[in-house]
């Protein structure tokens, strides 16, 4: 995986909103509103082969009583409103939520040298 942009923010009840439209009207959704707006957020572009399905491993289930051991729900969250740390379920929905996080600027899209070896399939090695 490759960080392609990091930054902490204090999100405002709008982002918050925009954020998490897919649950409007949902009985959790005033909890998810006042809980990502009560402090800071830290928000990354990550990106991969398989990114979100490898962000969502090392997260963990949504509700961290069910989380795997190691994850980062499983060893830091005690309550499914509260889980510490939220993940695009897809690939679109990515695109989606980092234009609501990120500038096109703030977005750092680089190649390692080892690219090749670790992504044989999308960089043939020279």
């Amino acid at each position: 995986l490759r960080l392609l942009g990091i930054k902490m923010l204090l999100v405002d009840e709008a982002l918050a909103c925009r954020h998490y439209a897919v649950h409007e009207g949902k009985p959790f959704f005033k909890k998810l509103i006042e809980y990502i707006t009560s402090g800071p957020v830290v928000a990354m572009v990550v990106a991969g082969d398989r990114a979100v399905d490898s962000v969502r491993l090392i997260m963990g289930a949504t509700d961290p009583v069910q989380a795997a051991p190691g994850t980062i729900r499983s060893d830091f969250a005690m309550e499914m409103e509260r889980n510490l740390v939220h993940g695009s379920d897809t690939n679109e929905h990515a695109k989606e939520e980092i234009a609501l996080f990120f500038k096109d600027s703030e977005i750092c899209d680089y190649r390692r040298v080892d690219d090749a070896w670790v992504y044989p399939r999308a960089n043939p090695a020279p």
